[in-house]
């Protein structure tokens, strides 16, 4: 039996750097964005990172 899951090769949250490229911003306007709250930080395992639905939202027009 074969299993799929949905965004199985995708990524539940990238580091400023990563997010930076997929938005094709400096990583400054990341870092701004975060200081503004457009984007969320969170820590994971002793990482800050940015959760992909946040990056998905950013994407699709809408910084609610």
């Amino acid at each position: 039996m074969k299993k799929t899951t949905r965004n199985a090769g995708a990524s539940a949250f990238y580091s400023v750097a990563d997010a930076a490229w997929i938005l094709g911003v400096d990583r400054d306007q990341v870092h701004r964005a975060i200081r503004l709250g457009v984007l969320p930080l969170v820590r994971r395992r002793s990482r800050l990172v940015i959760p992909a639905a946040a990056l998905r939202r950013v994407l699709d027009g809408g910084a609610r």
